[in-house]
């Protein structure tokens, strides 16, 4: 008897968790999690989930325990993994974004630029990327892990800085921080071991996920609008709008009018609207998209 093909997919658990979620429901992907399990449902039989610290995901990937995994490109760089790049997920309103992390010191310290941390001690999770960036920028520091509470260690004079995660910056400077330097910018990644990126049924798999996954964050910020409008009024309602191709443009059974649907960005929409209405357009509707595939 054939053994069940699964793909083994790795899915962080803490920070990263309920937006991953989200952003595979916008894929079509319905996971299940449970408080009290490492191990989620999801609606298709050829994956099987596993919940994972972000930061080891990359490690099980690379050994193969894992086909693939979601983690960022910063515990990547921070294990020296070496897994296939499948797909970068920038997920804005669900907060897989882009992140920094930087080298953090108290407002008032006299360190104002890398060289300065020379012969300072330095605490961070992220410790062999913040000693590639001090060995880079040819300075010797001493660098300690941190399991969590760094800000406190500074404002205790624990050490002199700290290497943290940010997104704005805004939360450092309200415990009033300043940053020095970015060791380091990531996203988020579809990442593959590269056994599995060669079985022809798993890269199938996976390349299968990644379009749907990069479909869900195309189709994030962006609406669908249709409308009906004059056929003399056509031009310059196209000269107006922002589409990611030509508009689709087709004919109404009463004669001189026709339909137009095109897709544009959400924000886009408050704008164009009155617009358009002024142009002539008539019917106009908006709608949500779940995918966009190009």
């Amino acid at each position: 008897m054939q053994s069940k093909k699964v793909l083994k997919l790795g899915l962080p658990k803490g920070s990263l968790q309920e937006a991953t979620v989200k952003m595979f429901a916008g894929a079509g992907f319905k996971i299940g999690v449970s408080e009290r399990s490492y191990f989620p449902s999801i609606d298709d039989s050829e994956i099987e989930p596993i919940l994972l610290r972000a930061q080891e995901i990359s490690r099980y990937v690379e050994a193969g325990a894992l086909d693939c995994g979601i983690t960022g490109a910063d515990w990547i760089l921070e294990n020296g993994s070496s897994v296939v790049k499948v797909a970068e997920l920038v997920y804005a309103k669900k907060r897989l974004v882009p992140v920094r992390w930087v080298v953090a010191v108290p407002a008032n310290s006299r360190i104002k630029k890398v060289q300065d941390l020379k012969g300072k001690r330095i605490a961070t999770e992220l410790v062999n990327a913040t000693r590639s960036y001090l060995k880079k920028n040819k300075v010797k520091a001493d660098v300690e892990f941190s399991w969590g509470a760094t800000e406190a260690k500074l404002a205790t004079g624990l050490v002199d800085a700290i290497v943290e995660l940010t997104e704005t910056g805004s939360t450092l400077a309200a415990n009033n921080l300043r940053i020095v330097d970015t060791v380091c910018t990531s996203v988020t990644q579809l990442v593959a071991n590269k056994k599995s990126w060669q079985n022809t049924w798993k890269r199938k798999k996976m390349e299968s996920i990644k379009l749907l996954l990069s479909g869900a964050l195309e189709a994030e910020e962006k609406v669908g609008l249709k409308m009906n409008l004059r056929k003399k009024d056509l031009k310059k309602i196209l000269g107006l709008l922002p589409a990611m191709r030509r508009p689709t443009v087709s004919g109404l059974t009463q004669a001189g009018w026709l339909a137009l649907e095109t897709v544009i960005e959400e924000k886009a929409v408050r704008v164009l609207i009155p617009k358009l209405k002024r142009l002539g357009a008539e019917g106009i509707v908006e709608y949500p998209l779940n995918k966009v595939i190009h």
